[in-house]
């Protein structure tokens, strides 16, 4: 058995699913746990509070790890503490050691892998390029319980079909806070945005652009003349709603953020053109031919403007 952790956001989160969709589509046995949604240890330790936001969704065909499966796999639950027992077993034959954590953008050993308990964020688009199709068809976004709410997505979504619709993801909010901006900070810069939108200008004259941001206050005083609509009303828990109406666009700018890149992924257009910034973390060293490699059919571009 294999079991895959979930954690983080719903961008993450669909990331996670999507790997144990994966994994399942190939035949393999696997669980998705979601108690670190139940771990208040967790939560006070974030910047932004989280939750099981899968489960916002219209249901997902998964099938929840139990404490016995995690155990039986893990020898423990994750939360607990590792017996020095298992410490010590893990530095005498690491070969025996049923966890495996991501420490790359990909790792294609998972997918050959048995009993193992399987802990990160798995963005990269190759792990599941495969089985886009699937995904879309099986991640769906219910009606809003707020009829006006309902209707304002209704009708920009509307709007965007009879477009030449480009959405535009600006993401500041906890990105702001002192150790993510020494994380995630100065990679989406203006010289960022303005190179991708120029480039969807250059292709589509006609290109209207919709705007996405946990930061409307910035979005209106440095890209208002760009903006055919800011969409500011999906808030709280209806801020999911925004990754729908970024699927809904013909094309997709991205910020380093997973929210955004599966707004672009579940956008179903055959001919769409998706941009998403050449690193998402400062820690990482963009190779190009590496990336093009593990991010096909999107296009780069790096925090000075230059399209890769």
């Amino acid at each position: 058995m294999l079991i895959v952790r979930a954690m983080g956001g719903l961008g993450n989160q669909l990331q996670q699913y999507a790997l144990y969709r994966k994994l399942e589509h190939i035949g393999k046995d696997v669980r998705l746990d979601t108690s670190w949604f139940r771990n208040e240890a967790y939560h006070a330790t974030m910047a932004a509070e989280r939750d099981l936001e899968l489960d916002y969704l219209n249901p997902l065909p998964y099938k929840e790890a139990s404490e016995e499966e995690i155990r039986s796999v893990l020898g423990r639950l994750w939360e607990e503490p590792e017996s020095i027992f298992g410490k010590m077993k893990r530095k005498l034959h690491p070969a025996s050691v049923t966890s495996f954590e991501e420490s790359d953008m990909y790792h294609e050993q998972i997918f050959a892998m048995d009993r193992k308990y399987l802990v990160g964020y798995w963005a990269c688009e190759k792990y599941y390029a495969d089985i886009m199709d699937i995904l879309r068809k099986e991640i769906r976004f219910p009606d809003s319980s707020d009829s006006k709410v309902k209707e304002r997505n209704d009708e920009v979504s509307r709007q965007m079909d009879r477009t030449c619709s480009v959405s535009v993801h600006i993401r500041r909010g906890d990105y702001l806070d002192d150790i993510n901006q020494a994380l995630f900070g100065g990679i989406c810069t203006e010289a960022y945005y303005r190179k991708a939108i120029g480039y969807m200008k250059e292709k589509f004259p006609d290109a209207e652009f919709f705007f996405f941001s946990d930061d409307i206050p910035y979005v209106k005083e440095h890209y208002q003349k760009e903006a055919s609509q800011i969409i500011d009303w999906n808030q709280g828990r209806d801020s999911f709603y925004d990754m729908m109406l970024m699927s809904r666009c013909k094309h997709n700018i991205c910020a380093n953020s997973t929210f955004s890149f599966w707004g672009a992924r579940l956008n179903p257009y055959d001919a769409k053109i998706m941009i998403r910034p050449s690193v998402h973390k400062n820690t990482q060293v963009c190779i190009p031919e590496q990336m093009r490699r593990l991010w096909q059919g999107w296009r780069l571009v790096t925090p000075q403007g230059e399209i890769l």
